[in-house]
């Protein structure tokens, strides 16, 4: 039974050959990425205050990597994407109830919080304020007195409803 269906060798763009199941050669997805990226810039320049892009979907396509530390301990790091661009990260570890670790997994939270942040305004122009960043402090806090809490503390001196934001921070236990 012959079929409509050829199988494509050669680059849509430029027509020079292609590995199996590829669409176009290195050279043009490079360039298209770039087309794209320069468009999202585009996109997020003219937005005007007050706009929001749309919110994350609930199910992102994601890649988990493996990996250690310099005391040999195994970490986790999940980067979740957008048209292959990442939007989010996370970090855990199988040691993540060790009392000695909290401190270093209260700050590596931080940390993804905040790349997570910077990413989305970055590719999905997400617009970044005090608040955003107080609540991604807030919820990496996991204890009281440890260093996301207390960075928290400082700048939400900068902020006129901070004291309501950690209400609902604590309220909502994420």
């Amino acid at each position: 039974m012959e079929t409509n269906r050829r199988e494509e060798t050669n680059c849509t763009v430029c027509d020079k050959p292609v590995e199996a199941g590829a669409i176009f050669c290195p050279e043009c997805q490079e360039l298209l990425t770039a087309l794209r990226l320069c468009r999202q810039r585009e996109d997020a320049d003219a937005a005007q205050p007050g706009d929001e892009p749309s919110e994350l979907p609930d199910v992102l396509d994601a890649v988990r990597y493996r990996t250690r530390d310099r005391d040999n301990n195994a970490w986790y790091v999940s980067v979740s994407e957008i048209n292959g661009h990442p939007v989010e990260i996370f970090a855990s570890t199988a040691f993540d109830r060790d009392h000695h670790l909290q401190s270093r997994i209260s700050n590596l939270t931080t940390i993804t919080r905040l790349v997570s942040l910077i990413l989305r305004n970055i590719f999905m122009g997400e617009r970044l304020n005090l608040e955003k960043i107080l609540t991604q402090l807030l919820r990496s806090s996991r204890q009281p007195g440890d260093l996301p809490m207390l960075l928290a503390g400082i700048l939400g001196n900068y902020h006129e409803n901070y004291r309501r934001l950690l209400q609902k921070e604590s309220v909502s236990g994420e």
